[in-house]
């Protein structure tokens, strides 16, 4: 297996000091190691994936070196566009590196998510005329590989990337693990949010352990999956999702469960969602300040006024809340506000890092939910 040590280190040995990305679960050993390791200047988790290719563009601006950017493979459509349009040899000619998770890969084992990404990796990156190597557990001297795909990046002027399979970083474990010390877990704010919601509510939940957590405690309770829409992909766009069903739907509330990570990723989105105003949309984003479905790694949202943000950018109602009562007031409040018209209304909730360790997956297809929550939304 790869020693994420030895990893970081072959970087930096080949003169790449600088580090950016968004957390992935196939390399979070690597990322962690970096978020421990990486001075703190050298390293910015960043807020997407085309962010990220800007940070490593604008550090070869200011050092004339090289930068790394991790992902996801589903980052490859975020970061598409300026590594075309900005980084490609028959642009700027910026050279950078890409470490890419490779979910989904043929013959792996993945949730269906994956599936489609997992098919294309290599041939979006051969569209983008990137070119790429494979690293996984049984390559000898990850080193060499290394320094190779830097060196051709530099010679080319533009991006290189390393593909990563599926198990192929040893273990490490983050130990700049800050913990969010608040009453609850995001499992049990979601139950509270769906105890408080009135029977015709729907809901649309991001990507990640708040759609299993959903889905479970459904199944628990004994309802039905139908009034629930799980975003299992698409990191970021759950709430422009419910945006679209509210502004159809005006008779009926629409919960958008979404996280903080998510929410930071594409938050321009709550601009759209705050000046179409729709009253019944309630946006509740989850708040650990950090990607937790893929390691833990720490977002920007512990030092963001995520409120105010909603606040500037016109949603109605807005609150924070960090326990059981204070969730159900401020439902209550948003709620009444909907009856009378206003909205939209926002609703922080600061949980607890971490999930369950049984914690299970969706037992049905993508394509069942969608017939569900359709027919469920053509009967009511």
């Amino acid at each position: 297996m790869l020693d994420p040590r030895a990893v970081f280190d072959a970087f930096r040995a080949n003169g790449v000091d600088f580090f950016t990305g968004v957390p992935d679960s196939l390399l979070k050993n690597f990322c962690a190691y970096v978020t421990d390791h990486a001075p703190e200047d050298r390293h910015i988790i960043a807020a997407n994936e085309g962010g990220a290719v800007a940070l490593a563009a604008g550090h070869y601006l200011a050092s004339g070196r090289p930068a790394l950017v991790y992902m996801q493979n589903s980052g490859e459509g975020n970061a598409v566009n300026p590594l075309l349009s900005l980084t490609d040899p028959d642009v700027y000619g910026i050279p950078l590196l890409l470490l890419i998770g490779w979910r989904g890969e043929p013959g792996v084992h993945d949730e269906p998510q994956h599936v489609k990404q997992g098919k294309v990796t290599l041939a979006l990156l051969e569209a983008a005329g990137i070119p790429y190597s494979v690293l996984d557990a049984s390559v000898p001297e990850p080193e060499r590989q290394i320094a190779a795909g830097i060196a051709q990046a530099v010679d080319a002027g533009g991006p290189f990337a390393f593909v990563v399979r599926k198990g192929a970083f040893a273990p490490y474990v983050l130990q700049k693990n800050e913990a969010w010390d608040f009453p609850l877990t995001r499992e049990q704010a979601v139950a509270c949010v769906t105890s408080a919601a009135p029977e015709n509510a729907v809901f649309v939940s991001t990507t990640g352990m708040a759609s299993r957590e959903l889905f479970e405690i459904r199944a628990r309770n004994g309802q039905t999956h139908g009034r629930d829409f799980l975003t299992v992909g698409s990191m970021g766009h759950a709430s422009q999702i419910a945006l679209a069903l509210a502004l159809e739907k005006r008779g009926r509330p629409v919960y958008c469960l979404d996280g903080d990570g998510a929410f930071l990723m594409h938050m321009g989105a709550a601009a759209l969602t705050g000046t179409r105003a729709p009253a019944g949309f309630f946006h509740i984003v989850l708040n650990n300040a950090a990607h937790d479905s893929v390691g833990g790694q720490p977002t920007a949202a512990r030092n963001v006024d995520l409120p105010a943000v909603a606040k500037a950018c016109g949603y109605a109602q807005v609150c924070s809340a960090e326990t059981e009562k204070e969730i159900v007031e401020a439902l209550a409040r948003a709620s009444a506000a909907a009856e009378n018209g206003t909205g939209p209304s926002f609703l922080e909730i600061k949980v607890r890092k971490g999930a369950r360790p049984d914690l299970g997956r969706p037992t049905v297809s993508p394509k069942e939910n969608l017939a569900a929550f359709r027919k469920n939304l053509d009967q009511n």
